[in-house]
């Protein structure tokens, strides 16, 4: 039961907003309140809900992400980014932490903090694989994506474009779908999210997908790159090092900001 001594927070990744609660007791929500609270018009709005709770395993919190439709889901970059900036200001974690989520173990570093802003570096799983497709690629950086390289991204009709790519058939369980530009190997991307759907102002493992894609599709070098990446709600960048079509030590780096902490939600 929810009383009046709990406090939700609510935080953004570059726009990518969420809920946070501290969730160490181990209260129960169901997808109905969820989805309630994420709402725009009806609730306090946001793109997903977040959870923050002891680990069993050792690591210094355990992070579980549910999208704006109630339902649990798979890894959100900003999302953990947040709940990185979250832990910090709780006094959870120092400068550096290692957190549970859904694709399991992750490392993180604050690197900047000022004001209730934050500038978080996550370690993304290694390792990651692309596959080549004839309008565009498609690989799973926590959640699975599909990259789009377009010649006017601003033109496209994003949640036209982005429910074709989240129901194609060959994507049984569904997938997020991100349109990009290059501009002075600068990306600029813009991202349909499944679980929100609709087009968010920004998507961590979407810009991190996107990251991947323009260094097969202009055939970089191995070796260490740093990509950075425009979104509707700001600048994140990309770190990676490339051998071949794999990759590893995957950082992606960004902004968290406080924006406000309310009392009980009804």
């Amino acid at each position: 039961m929810i009383t009046s001594e709990n406090t939700f927070y609510k935080f953004h990744g570059a726009g990518n907003d969420f809920i946070l609660f501290d969730n160490r007791a181990g209260l129960s929500f169901s997808e109905t309140q969820i989805r309630h609270w994420c709402e725009r018009h009806m609730g306090v709005g946001a793109d997903g809900f977040i959870l923050l709770e002891n680990d069993l395993g050792g690591a210094d919190f355990k992070m579980r992400y549910h999208n704006a439709d109630g339902a649990e889901a798979s890894l959100c970059g900003n999302g953990s980014r947040c709940a990185v900036a979250f832990a910090h200001y709780l006094g959870i974690i120092d400068k550096q932490c290692v957190f549970n989520a859904f694709d399991g173990l992750h490392r993180a570093k604050v690197l900047k903090f000022t004001d209730h802003r934050w500038v978080i570096s996550l370690e993304m799983n290694s390792h990651v694989r692309i596959q080549r497709y004839k309008d565009g690629y498609f690989t799973n950086t926590g959640s699975p994506h599909f990259v789009r390289f377009v010649n006017d991204v601003n033109s496209i009709d994003i949640i036209k474009e982005g429910r074709k790519l989240r129901y194609d058939p060959q994507f049984p369980e569904g997938c997020n779908a991100n349109f990009v530009i290059i501009e002075d190997n600068r990306l600029t991307v813009r991202t349909y999210e499944r679980g929100v759907e609709d087009e968010t102002l920004s998507c961590g493992t979407g810009v991190t997908a996107a990251a991947l894609a323009f260094a097969l599709q202009n055939d970089l070098s191995d070796g260490n790159h740093t990509i950075l990446i425009n979104t509707k709600g700001g600048f994140m960048q990309v770190s990676y090092t490339k051998q071949g079509e794999q990759f590893c030590s995957l950082y992606l780096e960004g902004p968290a900001v406080l924006v406000f902490k309310l009392g009980i939600f009804f």
